[in-house]
C-alpha cells in the first residue's frame, strides 16, 4: 500500500513538469506592436484578444516565401518573420501547435481543451529571443501560465 503515494507523487510531478519556458525578464515594451501570423488552432486564437486585452497593440499577418535580412530568420522552412506586411513589428510571435484535445478528465473545470503548442517571442529591434516555451495543458491553465510569463517579461 505504500506504493500508492509514491505513484500518486510521480504523475503529479509528471504533470507539473509539462513547461519548460526560458525568458529574459524586462525585455517586453508594452507600448510597441507585436505581429502574430494569421490562423492557428485554438491557442493562436486565443492569445490574440488575450494580449489585447493586456494592453498590447497586436497585428495579424501572414509569412512571404522569402525571407529578408532585416528581419530575424531561423534556419528551417518556417522564419519567424519573412517579409511580412507587418514588418514593423517590434515583437513576433511564434506559435506551433497540435490540435487541441478535448480532456474532461483534467480539464473539466479547466477550459475542457488540452494544448500542446511551442511558443517563441523575438524582440525584431535586437534579434533576441525574448521568450522560448515548451508546453502543454489545460487551456484556462495555460493562459494563466501566460500571464505570469508576460509580468515577467515587462518587469
Amino acid at each position: 500500500m505504500k506504493s500508492k503515494p509514491f505513484i500518486m507523487l510521480m504523475t503529479l510531478t509528471s504533470l507539473a513538469a509539462c513547461n519548460s519556458v526560458h525568458l529574459k525578464p524586462g525585455t517586453l515594451d508594452k507600448n510597441e506592436v507585436i505581429y502574430i501570423d494569421r490562423g492557428g488552432y485554438q491557442l493562436q486564437h486565443s492569445i490574440k484578444p488575450y494580449l489585447e486585452k493586456r494592453g498590447y497593440n497586436v497585428t495579424v499577418g501572414y509569412k512571404k516565401a522569402t525571407v529578408t535580412p532585416t528581419f530575424i530568420q531561423s534556419n528551417d522552412a518556417e522564419s519567424i518573420l519573412a517579409n511580412a506586411e507587418t514588418g514593423h513589428a517590434r515583437y513576433i510571435i511564434q506559435i506551433n501547435e497540435q490540435n487541441p484535445k478535448f480532456n474532461p478528465f483534467w480539464c473539466p473545470f479547466n477550459g475542457f481543451w488540452w494544448w500542446k503548442f511551442n511558443i517563441s517571442i523575438a524582440d525584431n529591434k535586437t534579434a533576441q529571443e525574448i521568450l522560448g516555451w515548451s508546453g502543454r495543458g489545460c487551456a484556462h491553465s495555460s493562459l494563466r501560465k501566460l500571464d505570469r510569463i508576460l509580468d515577467q517579461l515587462e518587469q
